[in-house]
C-alpha cells in the first residue's frame, strides 16, 4: 500500500525525546522504504529540514545525510497544478491549506494513505485515508 509519510514521521525518527514515537517512526520509514511503498513530497522535505534545524537543532551534515536517504523515495514535486488541487480540497473539505497540500500530493503520488499525526485519523479525502501511526489500536 503506497503511503505518503508526513513531516512528523520524519521528525520523530530523529526525536530522541520521544523514544516510543522514534522507534515507531524508524520502523515505518524502514518498512515502507523496503517495500517500495514510501512516498514523500518536496513540501515534507522542506518542513523536515526546517524542524530539524530549528527545533531538533541537528547538525547540517546530518540533515544532508537524511535528505540524501529520503531523496531515494518516490517524490511528489509541488507544482502549480498540485497547489490548485490543494486549494480545491481546502475549500471543499475544510482542510488547512498545508494539510490539503499533503493530501493532494498523496493523490498525485497514487497513495492509498497518508501517515500523519496532524490530521483526523480515519478521515478519507479523494480516496486517500489518513492514518495516525502513533495511536495505539
Amino acid at each position: 500500500m503506497r503511503s505518503l509519510l508526513d513531516t512528523n514521521v520524519l521528525v520523530y525518527a530523529d526525536a530522541s525525546d520521544e523514544p516510543e514515537k522514534q522507534k515507531r517512526a524508524i520502523a515505518l520509514i524502514t518498512a515502507t522504504r523496503s517495500a517500495g511503498t514510501a512516498v514523500l513530497s518536496t513540501q515534507v522535505l522542506q518542513e523536515y529540514a526546517n524542524v530539524a534545524l530549528r527545533k531538533l537543532r541537528l547538525p547540517h551534515e546530518l540533515i544532508r545525510q537524511r535528505i540524501g536517504f529520503y531523496r531515494r523515495f518516490d517524490m511528489v514535486t509541488t507544482s502549480a497544478d498540485l497547489i490548485a488541487g490543494a486549494l480545491d480540497l481546502h475549500v471543499l473539505r475544510s482542510l488547512s491549506f498545508y494539510d490539503a497540500l499533503i493530501v493532494q500530493a498523496a493523490i498525485v503520488g497514487g497513495c492509498e494513505r497518508v501517515l500523519s499525526e496532524d490530521m483526523q485519523h480515519g478521515a478519507v479525502y479523494g480516496g486517500v485515508r489518513i492514518e495516525n501511526p502513533f495511536v495505539t489500536p
